[in-house]
C-alpha cells in the first residue's frame, strides 16, 4: 500500500464508523469482514487501524478485538492491571465511598437470613485460631452484607474491589500476634454495623461501615509505619 493512500483509507475508515454509529466500547466486525467492506487488504486496514488506535479512536485487545473509543482505564475483567495501577490509599478510598453505600442498602433490603449469616461470620472472627481464619470470616462478612444489598451488579464491583484489595501490599502487614486480640476493634464494630442493618436503620449502618473502614485505615498506616 503506498504511503500516500493510508490517509485516504484512513478517512475512509473514520467515514464508515461515522455512519454506523457504532456505541462507545462496541467491538467492530473482524477485520477480514470489515476489509471486504472497504475494499482493502487486510495488511491495509491494519495501517488504518493503527493510526486511529494511536489518535484514541479505538483500542484493541488481543484475542477479543477492536472496539470503538479510547481504551477504558482499568476494566473490571483486567484486575491485575487494576492492581499493578492502584496502591492501598487508593483502595482505601474506593471502600469508603462504595461500602458505607452499600452497609445503607443492606439495611434496607437484607433477609432475615442474610442478617443471620452476617452474624454468623462475626462469631466466627471472634473464634478464629489465627489471623488467616479472621480473614477469611472478615471477607465472609463484609461480602454476605454486599450480597444482602439485593443488586447483583454492586454484588460484583464489591468482588472486584475485594479482589484489588486483598492483592496490595499493606493487607500483608501483620503484628507479631497469632491471633487478633480480644478487644481487636473489628469485633465491636461489626456487631454495631450488624445491629444496624437487623434494626433497618440505614442512616446508622452506613454510618457504622464508614467508623469501620475509618478504624481499619488508621490501624493499616500504623502498621505501615512500623514496619518502615
Amino acid at each position: 500500500m503506498a504511503t500516500s493512500s493510508l490517509p485516504r483509507l484512513v478517512g475512509r475508515l473514520k467515514a464508515h464508523l461515522a455512519e454506523q454509529q457504532y456505541p462507545l466500547n462496541q467491538r467492530l466486525p473482524p477485520e477480514r469482514a470489515l476489509s471486504a467492506r472497504l475494499g482493502v487488504s487486510r495488511s491495509s486496514l491494519r495501517k488504518a487501524l493503527a493510526v486511529l488506535q494511536a489518535d484514541g479512536q479505538i483500542w484493541r485487545h488481543v484475542g477479543r478485538g477492536t472496539f470503538v473509543g479510547a481504551r477504558p482505564n482499568g476494566r473490571l475483567d483486567d484486575l491485575p492491571a487494576i492492581t499493578s495501577g492502584t496502591n492501598p490509599a487508593e483502595v482505601m478510598e474506593a471502600r469508603l465511598l462504595i461500602e458505607p453505600e452499600l452497609a445503607r442498602l443492606a439495611a434496607l433490603n437484607a433477609r432475615p437470613a442474610e442478617i443471620d449469616e452476617m452474624a454468623h461470620c462475626i462469631r466466627q472472627t471472634k473464634a478464629a485460631s489465627e489471623w488467616r481464619v479472621y480473614e477469611l470470616w472478615d471477607h465472609k462478612l463484609h461480602r454476605a452484607l454486599a450480597a444482602a444489598t439485593g443488586n447483583a451488579l454492586l454484588l460484583s464491583l464489591f468482588d472486584a474491589l475485594n479482589a484489588v484489595r486483598r492483592a496490595v501490599v499493606w493487607g500483608r502487614l501483620r503484628t507479631y500476634r497469632l491471633t487478633p486480640a480480644l478487644d481487636h476493634h473489628s469485633f465491636a464494630e461489626h456487631e454495631v454495623l450488624v445491629a444496624a442493618i437487623a434494626d433497618r436503620d440505614l442512616d446508622g449502618a452506613e454510618a457504622a461501615m464508614r467508623r469501620h473502614l475509618q478504624s481499619v485505615a488508621g490501624n493499616l498506616v500504623a502498621r505501615r509505619e512500623a514496619a518502615e
